[in-house]
């Protein structure tokens, strides 16, 4: 049975919301889903910039809760 990992980018918009895509790992694939909107893509190389890149386009959400540069 594979093991399956998973992660998250979150971002804020403007109006102070929370938007978070998800990144689940199993085996050597990888899958992002947006938990606002139900978004969901297939992406085996760098699928946290791919995730931090629809959150500023589809939801202008760039702010980083975590104090970093958004698009990290």
């Amino acid at each position: 049975m594979p093991q399956i990992d998973q992660s998250k980018v979150s971002r804020w918009d403007q109006h102070g919301r929370e938007h978070v895509v998800r990144v689940r790992k199993a085996g050597v694939q990888r899958t992002i889903e947006c938990d606002t909107c139900g978004w969901r893509k297939g992406a085996q190389f760098l699928p946290w910039l791919k995730a931090a890149e629809h959150l500023a386009e589809a939801h202008q959400a760039t702010v980083d809760p975590s104090g970093g540069p958004a698009g990290r």
